[in-house]
């Protein structure tokens, strides 16, 4: 299991943190360096979102047509590429562009990596492996952490040593994944939409209110710190990577699954999860990292969770469940991020963390498990 799971883990370290999240870390930097306005970061920033979410719509038809180690390949190819790009930019047109590309590693990587454990491994490792390698986001944050401190001011070294790791990992998983497709059939094809949507209906509701109210930790927990008399910058970045380090645990969801079933699992995890922004709000550094671990514990474990559950729904072509779960996480974070914003601006951040946190315990009273109450996973038929 671990000959896949390890260079898996790595490749989403690489596409969704130093290729895709590291941006924000280094942007004040590089805006000093390119003299970006706030728009034009806030356009670069949307623009990643963008490329993430058209690899999520377009990764299923991919994987069918050219093969899931092809796409690995373009997967890590678009995050090298990308990152490359962004330490070479002379200006806002070709930053813009490298941060695209690097943007759709990302969107790709999670429903394809899906898709070779289903083809590599027996089905009694599959709920571990798939939730270990969703772990790799934790990896990748506590990779970034040190680089920025380090090297904050060096953004366009840091991404330099980010391209280097990017092409290590590349070649470690081509060794690791063969081209040949295993379990890959052609019993993936749909006809009937509808009724695919409806089979992961409680899925997706989770996933997009799930990525709504985890929006405003990922987006504003770091502008909070900075506006509290108590925390430094270097603080700042020591919170990222204790959030990364707490992610790892997230790897532990397979385990916990098969323990206490799904849908307890779910509500473990969410309760942890919406408990953290308001620890967050006390006056104590040992509050701030205890809300960090809770956060980044908790947030993996739900991912890896839905990535369980889609692979369950979805058994013969478990990509298309993972696509479709990380863009209504995605399509959550995104509006969750914009109305945070104003509620910011029109309240304060102690009232918009509570309010985002109420907004999640509607997941409570999703019935995630209901898909699978006869106990069989669907299987496609038709045409894409």
């Amino acid at each position: 299991m671990w000959s896949i799971v390890l260079p898996s883990l790595a490749m989403i370290a690489v596409t969704y943190v130093l290729a895709r999240f590291s941006f924000g870390l280094f942007l004040p930097d590089i805006a000093v360096s390119l003299d970006l306005s706030e728009a034009d970061g806030g356009f670069i920033g949307a623009l990643a979102f963008a490329s993430y979410t058209f690899a999520l719509v377009v990764s299923s038809r991919f994987i069918r047509h050219f093969g899931q180690f092809n796409v690995v390949l373009t997967a890590g190819m678009s995050a090298i590429i990308g990152m490359l790009g962004i330490a070479f930019s002379p200006s806002f047109p070709y930053l813009a562009i490298a941060v695209f590309i690097a943007g759709l590693g990302s969107g790709l990587a999670s429903p394809v990596l899906s898709q070779v454990a289903y083809a590599k491994l027996p089905s009694n490792q599959l709920d571990q492996a798939n939730t270990w390698i969703n772990s790799g986001t934790s990896i990748g944050l506590i990779i970034t952490g040190p680089v920025v401190l380090l090297f904050s001011e060096h953004w366009r070294l840091s991404y330099l040593i980010f391209t280097i790791i990017g092409i290590i990992v590349l070649i470690w998983t081509a060794r690791s994944i063969s081209s040949d497709q295993n379990k890959m059939n052609q019993a993936t094809q749909i006809s009937n939409w509808g009724s695919v949507l409806a089979s992961a209906k409680y899925l997706l509701v989770s996933s997009f209110i799930i990525g709504s109210s985890s929006s405003i930790y990922w987006t504003f927990s770091k502008s909070y710190l900075t506006s509290v008399p108590f925390t430094t910058a270097n603080e700042n970045i020591v919170f990222w990577m204790v959030m990364g380090i707490a992610g790892i645990l997230g790897g532990l969801a397979g385990g916990v699954i098969q323990k206490i079933g799904l849908t307890w699992s779910h509500r473990l995890a969410l309760l942890i999860m919406l408990a953290s922004p308001i620890i967050l709000l006390l006056p104590s550094r040992i509050a701030i990292y205890a809300s960090a671990s809770m956060f980044g514990s908790s947030y993996i474990f739900l991912t890896g969770l839905f990535i369980v559950l889609a692979t369950r729904i979805f058994q013969s072509f478990p990509s298309l469940g993972v696509s479709l779960s990380f863009l209504a996480l995605g399509i959550g974070q995104s509006i969750g991020s914009f109305f945070a914003g104003k509620t910011i601006e029109l309240t304060s951040y102690p009232f918009a963390f509570i309010l985002f946190a109420a907004i999640g315990i509607i997941a409570l009273f999703i019935p995630v498990e209901k898909r699978m109450a006869k106990g069989k996973p669907r299987r496609l038929n038709g045409s894409v």
